[in-house]
């Protein structure tokens, strides 16, 4: 069994951006259950970035895959916050360089001159937060989608 290609599709990789909370909301969407290595996660001060490279799900397949019988599929995919001030973290051992972490949702409380606060809201009450001073978020794909590898979509029990 081989890995599926963009060329076995019409997909192409996502390449979005998000400048406002709406536009955020659609990154929440497809990021929903993505999952990442605690080493994935980066802040670099000086430039005011903060980046994330996650194994997401690929939720705008999900649909054509169930109808044609095949395996879902994840990507991977690289999240970066520019402009940001400060980074902050709870129910984190940023020391446990094994921790893998899923991320469930994304939101953005707008403050005074369009500065605001993201926050990436984690299983298992983990929070990563950020000041920034604008909001200018960027999602895209990086690598070729492959089967996902429990072969399930994410669920979540009631």
């Amino acid at each position: 069994m081989t890995d599926a290609r963009f060329e076995d599709g019409d997909d192409k990789p996502l390449r979005l951006l998000a400048r406002d909370a709406e536009g955020l909301q659609i990154f929440a969407s497809l990021l929903q259950d993505a999952v990442f290595p605690i080493t994935e996660m980066a802040y670099a001060a000086r430039r005011r970035r903060f980046a994330l490279m996650l194994n997401r799900f690929r939720w705008e397949d999900r649909a054509a895959a169930e109808r044609a019988g095949r395996k879902f599929e994840r990507v991977q995919s690289l999240l970066v916050f520019e402009d940001v001030l400060a980074v902050r973290t709870a129910g984190i051992d940023r020391a446990d360089t094994g921790a893998i972490l899923s991320l469930l949702d994304i939101t953005f409380a707008s403050g005074a001159d369009g500065t605001g606060s993201v926050t990436l809201i984690l299983a298992g009450d983990g929070v990563i937060a950020l000041e920034v001073e604008t909001l200018d978020a960027t999602l895209r794909d990086v690598t070729r989608p492959y089967l996902a590898p429990s072969g399930k979509a994410p669920a979540h029990p009631i």
